[in-house]
This record gives structure tokens, C-alpha cells and sequence, in this order.
């Protein structure tokens, strides 16, 4: 008895005497020993840093939820200042979107065109645009809401809309990643990273309207158009 005991003792001194017992238990330190120190700054002072990460950066990789027009949306899209890429799913529907430029393009499978209509003529153009590339025109009422998933600049603003007042909340971890919180008063919450750059890693809309991880920053992609044998032309309106 009196030899584990003994045993014990010597582990807590090992432990202590290395810093792991106060680490594991949490019983002090500081938490932002470490790291790139924005978690020591006013919020409106991190908030403007991590705004400004997040704009000098080439790219970045967003997914996650997005509720609009009380419609959810599911996103996995790879953003650069000229376009993005990638997909979107609603309603049971599964999308793909490319821009490059202001050309933006649409694939999907023949349901997404009403492959279930019980029209023969609507069916048949439907099996021909599936799996097909389709250029959105500019004119489409789709176009407007679909290149914004494709929009670094505008997904970002959207990031540091926190609604209230923007407090410096708790330090976190998005992945292995540490973070620190700013909260909004009234709703809304954003992990800035505490390593490296201060880039937002994840966004919590207010009025649970979503929630978005960001990540692969500054990681450049290629961005090509489709070859034209790839596109097909559906007309004047693509938008169900």
C-alpha cells in the first residue's frame, strides 16, 4: 500500500515538474502562450486582422451550411479572386458550379431538369444536358444567387456579419487548430486561427442559419473552363 503510494507521487512530480499535469487539467497557464498573440487584442482590432488575412489571401476552401430565402444549402466550393469551384446541394438536388471570370456553369443529373416530368420532350432534353456542363446566362434569375457560391469576395463580407455587439469569446479549436471566439451580442460566432495568419476557420450564422469551415488558405488551384465538348447550350433559362 505503502509502495503505491510512493508510486504515485513520483508520477505527479514527473508530471508536474514537466508542465503536463497543469496543460492536461487545465489548472492555469496561459492560453495564449504560443500562439501568434491576436487572441490578446481588442476584438474589433482581431476582427480587422482576420478581415484582412482573409482578403490577401489567393484562395481559400469553404463548406459547410448556408440558409437563404429559407433554403438550405450545403456547399464544398474552392474560391479564388477570378471564380470557384464546386458543389452545392439542396432539396435532394446536387449541383456542380464553375465560374471563371463572369462565365459561370452549372452541372447536374437529368433530375435537376425534370427528368420526373411526365412531358417525353422535356425528359429527352433532360438526359442530354445530364452530366453535361451548361452555361448560366446572365439573364437567368438563377445566375445571380449561384455566382455568389463562387464569389470569394462576397462569401467573405458575409463571414463578418456578427449581429450585436462583437465580443472576444472563448479560446477553442476548430480540427487541432486553436482559436479564439468573437461573438456577436445578439447572435453569430467566428473562430480566428491562433496559428499563423489569423484567418476565420469557422463561421456560426446567427439564428442557426449555417455554419462554415474554412480552410486550404492560400493554397492556389487551377481554374479552367470546360472544353466546349463538354457544354451544352439550355436555352434561356436554366433555374428550375
Amino acid at each position: 500500500m505503502h509502495h503505491g503510494r510512493r508510486t504515485l507521487a513520483a508520477a505527479l512530480t514527473v508530471l508536474g515538474a514537466g508542465g503536463l499535469l497543469t496543460g492536461c487539467l487545465g489548472l492555469g497557464g496561459d492560453p495564449d502562450a504560443g500562439t501568434n498573440g491576436v487572441g490578446k487584442l481588442p476584438a474589433a482590432t482581431i476582427e480587422q486582422k482576420a478581415k484582412s488575412a482573409a482578403a490577401g489571401a489567393t484562395a481559400v476552401r469553404l463548406a459547410g451550411t448556408v440558409v437563404s430565402g429559407g433554403r438550405t444549402y450545403r456547399l464544398d466550393m474552392r474560391l479564388r479572386g477570378n471564380g470557384g469551384v464546386g458543389e452545392v446541394s439542396s432539396k435532394g438536388d446536387t449541383f456542380q458550379l464553375l465560374r471563371v471570370g463572369d462565365d459561370l456553369y452549372l452541372k447536374a443529373g437529368a433530375d435537376f431538369y425534370g427528368d420526373g416530368g411526365t412531358d417525353e420532350d422535356s425528359k429527352a432534353a433532360a438526359q442530354k444536358l445530364n452530366g453535361k456542363y451548361v452555361k448560366v446566362p446572365t439573364t437567368d434569375p438563377s445566375y445571380q444567387q449561384f455566382s455568389g457560391f463562387t464569389d470569394k469576395k462576397t462569401l467573405l463580407a458575409d463571414l463578418f456579419v456578427l449581429d450585436g455587439e462583437v465580443r472576444t469569446g472563448a479560446h477553442r479549436k476548430v480540427g487541432s487548430t486553436r482559436t479564439i471566439a468573437l461573438d456577436g451580442s445578439k447572435g453569430g460566432s467566428l473562430d480566428i486561427s491562433l496559428k499563423g495568419s489569423p484567418y476565420p476557420l469557422r463561421y456560426e450564422r446567427a439564428g442557426d442559419a449555417g455554419t462554415l469551415t474554412l480552410s486550404d488558405w492560400g493554397q492556389d488551384f487551377t481554374l479552367a473552363a470546360p472544353a466546349k465538348s463538354e457544354v451544352l447550350d439550355y436555352g434561356k433559362t436554366v433555374g428550375k
